[in-house]
C-alpha cells in the first residue's frame, strides 16, 4: 500500500501543468492534492489529505487537507485546476460547490479540538492573489480571532443583504460586510457576491473575503461576510490559528 502511496507522490510531481511548473514554490498545494487524488483513485486512500472526494458528473471534486504543523487549520481545494479568487469558473455552479464542500468540511477543525468550538463558529477564508502563497485555490478553514467574533457581537446586527462598510475596522483594515439569510446559505456563491460589489467585477485578484456564521446573539442569523480589497489582501488576518478563543475555557 504505501509502495503505492509513493509511486501515486512521485507521478503527482510529473503532472503538474507548464504554467505553474514555471514558480513550484507556489505549488506545493497542488503537488500534494495531486498525490491524495492518484492515491484515491488507485488504493482508495485519501492520505496525505483528509478526505478526497472525486466528484461526478454534477459536482466537481474536491479535497480537504491538513496544513503541515497546524492542528486545527485546514484547507478545501478542488481537484481541478483553479487558480484562485479570481478564476471565471468560480462565479458559476462550481464556486457554490466549493463553498459547500468548505462548509462540510468545518467539522474537521471543531473534530480537532474535541468540540471545544462549535461547527458554527469556524471560518472561512479565501486569500487575493498576491495575498496567498499558492496558485491552487484553497479555502482556509479555522477559528476566528476573539476580537472579530467580539465586533461580530457587538455590531453583527447592522449587517444587511447587501454589501455596506461593516461599522468598525477588523485588525486595522475596514471591511464591507454581507448577511447571507440561513436558508440562502446552502447555495450561495461568495465568489459571484464579490463580482457585484460596485467596482470589484473584473477586479476580484486583489478581493479577499471571510466568512463565519452569526454569533447566537445574533436574532437574525445567518452568515456573516466580511471582504476589502488591495494589493496582497487577506483576510486571513481575521483567523487565530493559534485558537486561543476554543483555549479559553479549556480545563487545567
Amino acid at each position: 500500500m504505501r509502495g503505492i502511496l509513493v509511486v501515486a507522490t512521485l507521478f503527482a510531481f510529473t503532472a503538474i501543468p507548464a504554467a505553474i511548473a514555471a514558480n513550484p514554490v507556489r505549488d506545493v498545494l497542488w503537488v500534494a492534492l495531486q498525490g491524495c487524488v492518484l492515491a484515491k483513485k488507485a488504493a482508495g486512500r485519501s492520505f496525505p489529505c483528509l478526505a478526497v472526494d472525486l466528484g461526478d458528473g454534477a459536482r466537481p471534486g474536491t479535497a480537504v487537507l491538513r496544513a503541515p504543523g497546524h492542528p486545527t487549520h485546514t484547507v478545501v481545494m478542488p481537484t481541478d485546476s483553479v487558480s484562485g479568487i479570481e478564476a471565471p469558473a468560480l462565479q458559476g455552479p462550481r464556486g457554490a460547490a466549493y463553498w459547500r464542500a468548505a462548509l462540510a468540511a468545518r467539522h474537521y477543525v471543531s473534530d480537532a479540538l474535541q468540540n471545544r468550538l462549535p461547527v458554527s463558529a469556524v471560518g472561512l477564508e479565501v486569500n487575493s492573489a498576491d495575498g496567498r502563497s499558492q496558485d491552487q485555490l484553497h479555502i482556509h478553514l479555522d477559528c476566528m480571532r476573539r476580537s472579530v467574533m467580539a465586533a461580530l457581537k457587538v455590531h453583527g446586527g447592522a449587517v444587511g443583504e447587501a454589501w455596506s462598510p461593516f461599522p468598525v475596522p477588523l485588525e486595522e483594515v475596514p471591511y464591507i460586510a454581507l448577511r447571507v439569510p440561513a436558508d440562502a446559505v446552502a447555495d450561495f456563491n461568495p465568489f459571484a457576491a464579490l463580482a457585484h460589489v460596485p467596482g470589484w467585477q473584473g477586479h476580484l485578484h486583489d478581493a479577499t473575503f471571510a466568512a463565519v456564521e452569526a454569533v447566537p446573539e445574533d436574532p437574525r442569523g445567518g452568515m456573516i461576510l466580511l471582504a476589502y480589497r488591495e494589493p496582497e489582501a487577506s483576510a486571513e488576518y481575521l483567523m487565530d490559528h493559534s485558537c486561543r478563543m476554543a483555549k479559553a475555557d479549556r480545563p487545567g
